[in-house]
């Protein structure tokens, strides 16, 4: 997350101080929790270009698409398949050079470590649940099976047995924007097809959204349009 413009007096020295989270207040209209994670403001003010960290706890969810990419190191055939739905642009991004195409030997082991190990399946807290996919209803969450958790497409899901919202990806929005219902709420509103990436405060339900226009906006999940 990336905040242009803020004030100099943040400290970029001691990551998580009181102005630090006051700023991230100010931008975003929401407090700044524990549940926020990494979020780096860069100020521009008098041509400064400063950097200010709020240090807090990331929580990275596997996907299908992170699946996709560590199965190509043992099968060719996930290789094609992969490259066919962005894996290319991704080996683009490793690529030395800008002109070439990349191979999966361009990728530091040490980001292979990172998706094997140390993506999660899920992830909750006392109100929400967060999955990239979908999950059964009456199946606790440690007993999803991958295909639910990281494949399914979302539809209009029932209430969950824990009883917390679900919070989910996957499944695209071309209207642009998430779809709920009082159960669950999917915010995956197409930015690989050029619509807007959107983010989600669980807790108070706004919603900040950007685009490849370089437009933003912002709402609240119960202001959302019936598409």
């Amino acid at each position: 997350m990336v905040l242009v413009g803020c004030e100099p007096q943040y400290n970029h020295d001691q990551p998580d101080t009181a102005a630090n989270r006051q700023g991230f207040e100010k931008h975003l209209g929401v407090p700044a929790s524990d549940a926020v994670s990494n979020v780096y403001y860069y100020a521009d003010a008098l041509g400064a270009d400063s950097t200010y960290q709020l240090g807090l706890t990331v929580h990275p969810l596997r996907g299908n698409h992170d699946i996709m990419m560590l199965n190509t190191r043992t099968d060719e055939d996930h290789l094609a398949k992969w490259l066919d739905v962005g894996g290319d642009k991704t080996l683009q991004s490793y690529c030395p050079s800008d002109t070439a195409i990349g191979k999966l030997t361009d990728v530091p082991e040490h980001h292979w470590e990172w998706l094997n190990h140390q993506l999660l399946p899920y992830f909750e807290t006392e109100t929400h649940f967060f999955v990239h996919a979908n999950a059964y209803a009456e199946i606790p969450l440690d007993e999803q099976p991958n295909f639910m958790l990281y494949w399914e497409q979302f539809h209009d899901p029932p209430a969950h047995e824990s009883g917390k919202m679900m919070v989910c990806g996957h499944t695209s929005q071309k209207s642009g924007h998430p779809v709920t219902n009082e159960n669950a709420i999917c915010i995956d509103t197409w930015a690989c097809g050029g619509g807007w990436l959107s983010c989600l405060h669980a807790e108070s339900g706004m919603l900040w959204q950007a685009n490849e226009r370089r437009e933003v906006r912002r709402f609240y999940v119960d202001e959302l349009p019936e598409d």
